[in-house]
């Protein structure tokens, strides 16, 4: 399963897919889906099993963000 990972802004989306990469997890920035509402027209779609290992990087990093969805949720 993917997980989305929703910013407030694209600078914060693609400085974080790039911390994540850095850090061998799997990102890739996409359009965020119509079903969910973010301020930015972007996320960070990563796998679901990497959920924790990617919120504790955006904690290190101070990259804000404004949740983590499973594509299964919406």
């Amino acid at each position: 399963m993917k997980s989305v990972i929703l910013f407030d802004s694209t600078n914060l989306a693609l400085w974080a897919e790039e911390i994540l990469k850095e850090n061998d997890i799997t990102a890739k920035m996409i359009s965020v889906p119509r079903k969910i509402s973010s301020d930015c027209g972007y996320c960070v779609m990563i796998d679901s099993t990497q959920k924790q290992q990617a919120e504790k990087l955006l904690l290190k990093y101070n990259i804000d963000h404004n949740e983590i969805a499973d594509l299964e949720d919406i």
